[in-house]
């Protein structure tokens, strides 16, 4: 499966506004005190374990920025932001399983520090967790809160089955992607911004464009995350240069290029695919230099700023306070720019 790039991005909080250092500083001081249960232990200390291990906190933090736009005592509602980052670990801790993934932010990955089943299980009571806090001290309706939950973690399990039939599947095109992208990893971001507003009892139609504005942009930094599989700078991104093309995902750069490939480069791309046995450097190049060939860099950096642009204009469009808003702003360029 596709590791989702929101997995591994870290925000540089030098490079923030005091606003956002304040916010990101805060969630991780209210995630450092939240109590899971003591025993067993072998239940809850992988959830400690796995909270500990640090991550962007992008989803509480957007939750938070979107409920600063209608109202200033954001710490009242950290423990339904931290919700959000508790459920998306969850997410993380059976994700890895079904990857066999072995590392997670540079460690072991649960499963590999205890085993599969200490694991599920685990991510079970996570999940429960995520519900405690978003029910804490909630001050909207809890059956509106709870349906919004769950129908965005059904569509984030919609999209990670969708992404594992990928990979038995030929005729993959790029709505399709797109729509997977969709599901797996901006629709949580989507959730993010709309709970902030539905927490700062904003109207329906103002939290739907904050989720729809969430959506575009997740869909933007997954474009962009594929991009930087290919063209980053090996010793920034942090992983390995061309890890999709070794592990034949179905990126958009890949399903681009076999769109729009003349005879010669789709045998080519097609061989690379179908090749068992090669030498990883040797199928990076190729395929890379095909890429080139095509404008698929290009290509790519068009369709991810159609997205960020669709973003930020429905979010021009919200009346809510401008400085708030204008963080949000800055931040998705921080986004939009990033090199790693």
């Amino acid at each position: 499966m596709k590791t989702d790039g929101f997995y591994s991005f870290v925000p540089d909080i030098r490079i923030m506004n005091q606003n956002i250092k304040d916010q990101i500083q805060a969630i991780n001081q209210y995630i450092d005190t939240l109590a899971y249960g003591e025993h067993p232990n072998e239940l809850y200390e992988p959830l400690r374990y796995i909270m500990s291990l640090g991550g962007k906190r992008l989803r509480p933090l957007l939750c938070l920025l979107s409920y600063q736009l209608f109202q200033k005592d954001w710490e009242r509602i950290l423990p339904q932001a931290t919700s959000i980052e508790v459920f998306h670990n969850f997410t993380l801790m059976h994700d890895d399983i079904m990857d066999d993934a072995p590392l997670r932010r540079g460690k072991p990955t649960v499963h590999e520090k205890w085993n599969d089943s200490t694991a599920i299980l685990s991510g079970d009571v996570m999940l429960v967790k995520a519900y405690d806090l978003l029910l804490d001290g909630l001050s909207i309706d809890p059956a509106q809160t709870i349906r919004r939950f769950n129908k965005c973690a059904a569509e984030v399990c919609e999209g990670q089955q969708i992404d594992m039939n990928f990979e038995s599947d030929d005729n993959v095109d790029i709505d399709n992607y797109i729509e997977m992208i969709r599901l797996k990893t901006a629709v949580l971001l989507g959730y993010s911004l709309e709970l902030g507003a539905l927490l700062a009892q904003a109207d329906q139609n103002t939290s739907d464009q904050l989720r729809q504005f969430g959506e575009l942009i997740g869909i933007g930094f997954q474009l962009k995350d594929d991009l930087l599989d290919v063209y980053a700078d090996q010793g920034k991104f942090g992983k390995q240069a061309g890890g999709d093309i070794i592990a034949n995902k179905k990126t958009f750069l890949l399903l681009t290029a076999l769109q729009l490939a003349d005879d010669n480069q789709r045998i080519t791309l097609n061989e690379w695919v179908q090749k068992t046995e090669f030498n990883a450097e040797e199928k990076v190049n190729q395929v890379t230099a095909i890429y080139d060939e095509m404008g698929i860099r290009e290509l790519t950096l068009k369709k991810m700023n159609e997205y960020f642009d669709k973003g930020l204009s429905l979010l021009q469009q919200i009346s809510a306070s401008d400085t708030v808003k204008q963080n949000i702003i800055e931040f998705t360029q921080y986004l939009i720019d990033r090199d790693k």
